[in-house]
């Protein structure tokens, strides 16, 4: 099983929702984690919504520092930013950086919805093929 960490700077929406769809969709794979490098303290009530609209309940997820993990564990870190500068984080993981734009700019349920998808799809992309 692959330990895999989504990141991104406050871990309020993408890292989160990223999270929640990698344990629901590939639970048996993927041991799923995300972090922040300036956690905001709480999960965008959006991202627990749209995440509710795709039948996945991220309400008990909290935001957490990437201090809090132990990197030296991680197989694969994801970073999710766009045009704020990701965080940088060092160890022998394999990296993948998905520029996704933070759907908390537009803070509408429509752009948090957009982003879920576009991180379902690049999941998909990623672990579908993967045994």
């Amino acid at each position: 099983m692959k330990t895999v960490l989504f990141l991104c700077v406050a871990n309020s929406a993408r890292s989160q929702m990223a999270q929640g769809l990698a344990k629901h969709y590939f639970g048996s794979k993927i041991n799923a984690f995300s972090a922040g490098s300036e956690p905001s303290g709480k999960v965008n009530p959006l991202a627990v919504q749209a995440m509710r609209d795709a039948g996945i309940d991220i309400s008990s997820y909290t935001s957490k520092s990437v201090y809090q993990f132990d990197l030296s564990k991680m197989d694969l870190v994801i970073t999710l930013c766009a045009e704020e500068v990701c965080p940088a984080v060092s160890g022998k993981f394999k990296r993948l950086h998905w520029p996704i734009e933070d759907p908390a700019g537009p803070n509408t349920l429509g752009a948090f919805i957009k982003a879920r998808d576009l991180v379902l799809q690049k999941l998909m992309d990623e672990f579908s093929q993967d045994s």
